[in-house]
């Protein structure tokens, strides 16, 4: 397991995103400072809970668009605390010797990484312990396991909106375009990014909660996250509502439970 060498300190101190969204999918691997600011967030905008499993769904019918169309490598930053089925799951169900880099900064994530992956098929399956700001060592620590000179699927889940522009020191339309850079033609972006277009009050809410918490979070209009995509073409339908995103049936039902202010895209880099 690259990068794995060292086992960070887990801070229960203060909430991990990670952590908060373990918790609003049911999960058992958070502690009360991520459940209070996972509560009070609920209480500020009812669609959080929804929209964490609308995430997971979207991710998984992306990565099978993407496995379909023969894509055999991925790089999923942002990874979180594994709930299955994992992203290695769907794309190995759909070909079995596809490659997969999970990519994370929270040590209890690198923690569930090495007890996860033990059994996993020599070389299939592996885990990168480092922050999405530092492109190079995560690229290189990927790299072992991956061949960028062959197409990658890049996703980057529920991730850009902890991540502030150029005025907050993070400028993530320019990391994106670093990591965009690194893949070869026929590579994929895959991505979801909370917006206030579809419900500005509650959004607002929960993005000063986060804030308050210790955690920046930047909600972003569709022309904002369209940005990502600049240069890659989209794959069908486009920039979507999360559960509009080539939906299923469970997707088609959670629709009549109201919007999800969440925008999805997959593009193919060409």
């Amino acid at each position: 397991m690259p990068g794995s060498d060292a086992l960070p300190q887990i801070d229960t101190s203060r909430p991990h995103p990670a952590r908060v969204y373990d918790w609003w999918l049911g999960g058992k691997d958070n502690y009360p400072v991520d459940e209070e600011l996972a509560r009070k967030i609920l209480t500020l905008d009812n669609t959080a809970v929804r929209g964490a499993r609308a995430n997971r769904r979207f991710m998984h019918r992306a990565v099978r668009t993407v496995a379909e169309a023969g894509v055999r490598q991925f790089l999923d930053i942002g990874t979180g605390i594994p709930t299955e089925p994992n992203l290695h799951r769907i794309a190995q169900d759909v070909a079995p010797e596809s490659l997969v880099v999970y990519a994370d900064n929270d040590p209890i994530v690198l923690r569930h990484a090495q007890a996860l992956l033990r059994g996993t098929a020599e070389g299939s399956t592996d885990y990168v312990h480092a922050d999405v700001r530092d492109v190079g060592t995560l690229l290189a620590r990927a790299a072992e396991s991956l061949d960028f000179t062959r197409p990658v699927s890049l996703s980057l889940v529920a991730l850009t909106h902890y991540l502030g522009g150029e005025a907050d020191g993070d400028d993530v339309h320019g990391l994106l375009r670093e990591y965009v850079a690194a893949l070869a033609p026929g590579s994929h972006l895959i991505l979801s990014q909370v917006t206030p277009d579809l419900n500005p009050e509650a959004v607002a809410k929960a993005a000063a909660a986060f804030k308050a918490g210790g955690t920046p979070f930047f909600p972003r209009s569709i022309v904002e996250f369209q940005r990502f995509f600049e240069g890659l073409e989209l794959l069908g339908p486009g920039v979507i509502p999360v559960t509009g995103w080539r939906p299923e049936a469970e997707d088609v039902a959670a629709q009549t439970e109201g919007v999800v202010p969440v925008y999805a895209g997959v593009a193919r880099k060409p």
